[in-house]
């Protein structure tokens, strides 16, 4: 089975266990529409979407790498931010939040190794109803608080910009984001900065 057959039966097999299009995407760190794409090639003949395929599930499924990950995502977030300029805009750090699903393991041990409070951010794509994204009650509260965002992968921005927006809409600062992967090769989303460890190129 080739590489492309086996994503193809991957997308269809979480299809098949409930997951909607957006939650496939996330966990395979495709966009939507390489996911639509997935599920219907064969039938609607279209050319595949340019995307990248990332798979960090030996990581992500080791909490030992997953550890040293996030150790490694807030020692990029600490040494960037301070080189930028001596007024860096990252001390005080109150909260870290991480986007559900697969930022929220990376958030919990950054906040952990750095002392901080934990929030959670379910994005509208998550929501049945589709309307809005928002904050979960049993977590940190995030509003007049300072806010590093986390998340694993920079697919199309549009979570990041989503959760930016709402956290200044409840008068909280975003500082940062922080993911591993950065397919679109941004520096910032809605002028916050983004701090990537890999920023993933396809060449055509």
């Amino acid at each position: 089975m080739s590489s492309l057959e086996e994503l193809m039966a991957k997308a269809k097999d979480l299809h098949s266990d409930g997951h909607t299009v957006d939650q496939i995407a996330d966990e395979l760190s495709l966009s939507t529409d390489t996911i639509t794409w997935l599920l219907t090639q064969g039938k609607a003949g279209s050319a595949a979407p340019k995307d990248v395929h990332i798979d960090w599930t030996v990581v992500s499924s080791s909490t030992t790498l997953l550890g040293g990950m996030a150790s490694m995502l807030m020692a990029n977030f600490e040494s960037r931010c301070h080189s930028n300029d001596d007024d860096c805009d990252c001390e005080g750090l109150d909260a870290v939040i991480g986007v559900s699903v697969s930022g929220v393991p990376l958030a919990t041990l950054m906040a952990t190794e750095d002392g901080l409070d934990l929030a959670i951010y379910h994005p509208s794509k998550h929501n049945p109803e589709g309307k809005t994204g928002s904050v979960s009650g049993n977590f940190a509260k995030i509003t007049g608080r300072r806010c590093l965002i986390v998340d694993d992968c920079i697919t199309t921005g549009n979570t990041l910009t989503e959760i930016v927006d709402y956290l200044r809409r409840h008068k909280a600062e975003p500082v940062g984001i922080c993911v591993i992967f950065d397919k679109r090769g941004i520096k910032e989303i809605e002028g916050v900065p983004v701090y990537s460890l890999f920023t993933i190129k396809r060449i055509d």
